[in-house]
């Protein structure tokens, strides 16, 4: 019915072209898993072959499935994306703003407009993405490594904002403090939440935010590839976006494999319902999740990243908005993530398919990879 063999024969490249040590990619149409490879190895240094049973940190790849939670959250009236953040986290309701100085120092001025939940989904906040920052270290060291995760909002609102709501585009902590939205909205935790609205339904029983011994044992190896010898270096089990044993992340903090994950993206592909017949979301509200939600100054901003250049951003994805520069084959309306280890997801709901890509290599060339990806999946699909 199908011809992957282009699709495979790329895959197989990847260890000696890119150099990821392995990799595995499910592929879903009208709700049904129409391929399913692995290859390389799991553990390089061992010789364990990749086998698609494997763990990997989403990083992320996570944002997707936080934003859909949060949308679930939506659809039962806990909040409306117009509402300001400081409802729910009063400590962001006097976050300044930095004003910048001919000779890079900046004064602090009032925000000029109230930052909104939906300049969280769109990344419009105007918050950053300092993981190192002082006062997360200090959260993370006075609560002795739990690092809840109210008590790290707290200190993420200290950090004055790059720049006024609304005024860029810029990757940051948005869906982190989504999630603590979410939290304070539904009065539950946020990755029980995950589990009641998006894990449990789908039957996503190997996902989660917590790992443990038994997980890292059955984690693919983790590395890093490494611009100066043009290898990839071992880097171990371990994530930087996960602050400590108690924060739910967001934006990076789900660990899941690649069967699991897929049931999320087979269910998004099919405008938000499971093949074992549950639904997560109203097709209206994957709709609006696809919806391109950046005004033209953003998408200047949005577009220079590459792999953007035919996308929009709608609520936490990147959307296929026109036909262009890029040569993509997605129809528009195609959209999804991916992972700093170089997980992909791409959700289409209009022809009803869905790809998931995971390997677990950081400074992963995805720019190179996920492109060939979609462009032989949709050849596979629709070159008869």
């Amino acid at each position: 019915m199908y011809n992957f063999s282009d699709l495979k024969k790329y895959l197989d490249t990847i260890p000696k072209k890119e150099k990821t040590p392995g990799g595995s990619i499910r592929v879903y149409h009208h709700g049904k898993e129409v391929f399913a490879h692995s290859f390389g190895y799991a553990d390089r240094e061992e010789k364990i072959k990749m086998t698609g049973d494997e763990y990997y940190f989403m990083y992320s790849a996570t944002k997707p499935l936080t934003c859909a939670t949060a949308l679930a959250a939506y659809e039962e009236g806990a909040f409306i994306l117009a509402e300001p953040v400081w409802w729910y986290l009063p400590e962001f309701k006097d976050t300044q703003v930095k004003v910048y100085n001919p000779d890079c120092s900046y004064n602090l001025v009032p925000q000029k407009r109230e930052m909104v939940i939906q300049d969280l989904f769109t990344m419009s906040a105007g918050l950053n993405y300092d993981t190192g920052n002082a006062e997360i270290k200090k959260i993370v060291e006075e609560t002795d490594g739990r690092a809840p995760t109210r008590e790290v909002m707290k200190g993420i609102a200290k950090m004055p904002l790059e720049y006024q709501p609304r005024e860029r585009w810029a990757y940051s902590f948005g869906h982190d403090v989504l999630a603590a939205v979410v939290e304070v909205a539904t009065g539950v935790r946020f990755s029980e939440y995950m589990k009641k609205k998006i894990f449990e339904p789908l039957g996503m029983t190997k996902s989660t935010f917590r790992v443990n011994d038994e997980i890292l044992s059955k984690m693919a190896q983790q590395y890093i590839f490494n611009y100066s010898t043009g290898e990839a270096d071992l880097k171990g089990k371990t994530n930087a976006y996960i602050f400590g044993s108690e924060y739910d992340s967001g934006g990076a903090g789900v660990i899941t494999t690649i069967d699991d994950y897929g049931k999320f993206v087979q269910a998004m592909s099919c405008g938000g319902k499971a093949p074992n017949g549950n639904r997560i979301l109203s097709p209206l509200t994957v709709k609006l999740m696809g919806t391109n939600m950046l005004d033209e100054k953003r998408m200047a901003q949005f577009s220079t990243w590459q792999n953007n250049a035919e996308y929009g951003y709608g609520l936490g994805v990147r959307t296929k908005v026109y036909e262009g520069w890029g040569g993509n084959l997605c129809a528009l309306g195609e959209f999804g993530w991916d992972g700093a280890a170089g997980s992909l997801c791409s959700i289409d709901p209009t022809n009803e398919i869905g790809i998931v890509y995971t390997q677990h290599m950081l400074n992963p060339h995805h720019e190179q990879i996920h492109p060939r990806i979609k462009m032989l999946v949709n050849l596979a699909l629709f070159d008869k």
